[in-house]
């Protein structure tokens, strides 16, 4: 017998790279697959039931990327003799694992007792007649499930398969390299995503489309959101919550489902302990007041309590109004705070009582979302429980708001971050397309963490399609916080492309996704519109005319370079083209030809790209068979909330610019002729960041205040009667 003795140090590491797994034999390596056979999946009856569901989606993987059928086995004995096998479980929920680790047939180092951990491994000749096992094993359910999902990836299988449409290469033979893989823990405890304005996508597809029968968003779509967020190795879920969608817990079959992938359910900065007042506030709205009803309010808090109490929760704790909206029954600041104050040991009360199994205040998962108006009242003086998570939020375009001090690092509750990739809200809503480029969720949310936040990540991805690359950045950082650096940041984009469409045209689909975001970032495809709805009259922009001619010649180059790639594309991404790279970019280049074709005055290319827009909108309802349709609307999809969307676009009656008022220059924030540091702090580069695409911050992001950072430029003005415009860079700290 080959016997493992192996310590390590458990640590993030990235994820398993091809060379991991090859079409070929070598030393120790374990036959997954080989000759039209796959390796027996072994799990125990005694594990979680997200075991089992995860097992169940391998073998599916297992047979999507081979044609090779798998077999699980759900056994504590009785292995097939001569054949390898795939041992999938928990520490001590799976008996022939535990039972190796007695042997010390293989070492785990200190994964028991880890957080959401993992370990692959290869061990020889483990029982009498079985030559080979590979072990799957975790520290608890979700890092069980992380390394099933760990396993699929590494064979081909993208974690956008089904949201995405994204084919596997197909491989005949699986062999793993004979050695060990560790994962974990994670550098943010809990990641993950909030489902939110889903009125004009999410909803009304799976209302229409994907599960008709259910009529909304149910446990059928939810389903296939918890396995996506376990691809991602993300743990949370903050539900949909809008009036068009049904409460997730008033249907009970909702949170079980949830605990059966092992999914923790919080709910937003608008919905203390579970409760989604949209829709289950059945009172009059003016009741849902704390100073003059506080019985009702608490007893409608701890009804939710009783029914949801036993699932594992991170509760958020505080009190808006009804949706998005400000405490009542208040008048000053000062009474704020008092309100709040009471209601978070009330609430603190509730859990006590009702969270199983019993527990102090302390070890119940609780945050407190520091949001618009409510972020004022911290900073005013109010107090919130040391063992309670303080989540910071951006400004809803990508800025995180706060940061905590050194003393405040101190809390026993640590911080976490609250984050925008889709908006609605004012001045102006972006809801359509995800143009938050990598490189500005990097720069924020590495400064969030340096800064103490690695309690909770949240990020708001609205519909959630087509935010998928952000999405997936965002949840690689929280899983592994040194991934990524201004080093590596632009591996990112090209590291994604291969893995969806292979290596052959990673490079190209990097690049224009790149250049998109870049031009986006600049000015999101939808905030052209320069003027705030029922507000202000039309205007132009703010764009010289040179500017806006260059804008134009690069998307008009990107789109021509999506239809010449599309040609070469396989036929079986196609659909994940579209959805994945043509939509976005096409989307994004036709909007900003409508609208400044239409300020020149030049109604005929404006007119074509409208109808353009509304057509590749139309084609989206065809991708997959249909799979979509009814998902994606052009922005604005209909006439709610008026006050912070664009308008539907219409030919402008202003006057159409005449001769350049002004000149601009454009400096690249990273040529700067000389830089000013000191001891402690130094000047990086941000590739993919900002209006020249290279930004600069200061690092370390935790600099100490006294630090006085600086950079200079040298340029020349040219000579001209009119005022000249400069766009600067912007000093991030």
């Amino acid at each position: 017998m080959k016997q493992f003795s192996l310590f390590f140090l458990l640590a993030c590491v990235p994820l398993l790279s091809a060379e991991w797994v090859s079409s070929s034999p070598s030393p120790y390596a374990f036959p997954l697959v080989v000759k039209g056979r796959a390796a027996t999946l072994v799990t125990s009856p005694r594990d979680a039931t997200v075991v089992d569901l995860a097992v169940s989606h391998l073998r599916a993987d297992l047979t999507r990327v081979t044609g090779v059928p798998s077999v699980i086995l759900n056994t504590t004995d009785d292995l097939p003799a001569e054949a390898p096998v795939v041992l999938i479980g928990t520490l001590g929920l799976h008996p022939l694992i535990d039972r190796l680790l007695a042997e010390e047939k293989f070492d785990i180092g200190n994964l028991p007792g880890a957080w959401e951990s993992f370990l692959i491994a290869v061990v020889t000749d483990p029982f009498p007649g079985v030559p080979q096992a590979l072990v799957i094993v975790g520290s608890d359910r979700r890092g069980t499930a992380y390394g099933i999902y760990e396993l699929s990836q590494a064979i081909g299988v993208s974690p956008w398969h089904w949201w995405a449409d994204v084919p596997p290469p197909h491989r005949d033979t699986l062999y793993l390299r004979g050695d060990t893989q560790r994962f974990g823990p994670p550098s943010v405890k809990y990641r993950g995503i909030f489902l939110n304005d889903e009125d004009w996508g999410l909803q009304p597809w799976a209302a229409s489309t994907f599960d008709p029968d259910y009529g909304d968003i149910g446990p059928r779509t939810y389903a296939r959101v918890f396995e996506l967020l376990l691809r991602l190795k993300a743990n949370t879920l903050w539900p949909a919550m809008h009036a068009c969608t049904q409460a997730f817990n008033l249907d009970p079959a909702n949170a079980a489902l949830a605990n059966d992938y092992a999914i923790v359910m919080g709910s937003s900065h608008a919905e203390p302990l579970l409760r989604n007042n949209v829709g289950e506030w059945t009172a009059p709205k003016p009741d849902y007041n704390y100073v003059t009803n506080r019985d009702g309010v608490s007893a409608y808090w701890e009804e939710r309590m009783r029914t949801n109490g036993g699932f594992e929760n991170l509760y958020t704790l505080g009190m808006r109004g009804i949706h998005d909206s400000g405490i009542q029954g208040t008048s000053s600041d000062a009474q704020r705070i008092a309100v709040l104050e009471q209601v978070f040991a009330d609430q603190r009360d509730l859990l006590v009582h009702h969270v199983a199994p019993p527990a102090a205040p302390e070890a119940i998962p609780q945050i407190f979302c520091a949001y618009k108006e409510v972020l004022d009242l911290y900073r005013q003086g109010l107090q919130v429980p040391d063992d309670v998570t303080i989540v910071w939020p951006d400004d809803n375009f990508g800025y995180v708001r706060n940061f905590a001090s050194t003393a405040e690092r101190e809390r026993a509750g640590g911080f976490g971050v609250y984050y925008h990739i889709s908006y609605l809200g004012r001045p102006l809503a972006y809801l359509w397309l995800q143009t938050t480029p990598p490189a500005l969720i990097w720069e924020e949310m590495r400064k969030s963490y340096d800064h103490g936040a690695d309690r909770v990540w949240i990020v708001n991805v609205g519909d959630l399609k087509p935010a998928e690359i952000g999405t997936e950045f965002f949840l690689q950082m929280a899983w592994d916080i040194d991934r990524w650096t201004p080093a590596t940041l632009p591996s990112f984009l090209p590291g994604w492309a291969s893995r969806e469409f292979g290596s052959e045209h990673a490079a190209v689909i990097a690049d224009l996704l790149d250049h998109a975001y870049k031009l986006s970032s600049v000015r999101k495809p939808e905030h052209l519109q320069w003027w705030t709805p029922l507000k202000e009259a039309p205007r132009p922009s703010l764009f010289a005319p040179s500017e806006i001619l260059d804008r134009l010649a690069a998307f008009t180059a990107l789109a021509h370079k999506v239809d010449a790639l599309g040609k070469q594309i396989r036929p079986d991404h196609q659909d994940a083209f579209f959805e994945l790279v043509t939509y976005p970019i096409k989307g994004a280049a036709l909007a900003n030809q409508r609208y400044f074709a239409g300020e020149r005055g030049d109604a005929a290319t404006a007119f074509a790209a409208d109808e353009a827009l509304t057509a590749l909108n139309a084609q989206f309802d065809t991708v997959a068979d249909g799979k979509w349709r009814g998902f994606m609307r052009l922005e604005p999809a209909d006439n709610d909330w008026r006050s912070m969307r664009i308008a539907p676009w219409a030919m402008p009656d202003f006057p159409a610019k005449s001769d350049p008022p002004t000149a601009s220059i454009t400096l690249a924030a990273s040529a700067f002729s000389s830089a000013q540091n000191d001891d402690s702090t130094h000047w990086t580069v941000v590739p993919g960041l900002g209006h020249g695409g290279h930004a600069i911050t200061v690092q370390p992001f935790d600099a100490p205040p006294s630090s006085r950072p600086a950079v200079s430029y040298t340029f020349s003005v040219p000579q001209s009667r009119h005022d000249v415009r400069f766009h600067h860079p912007r000093r991030h700290r």
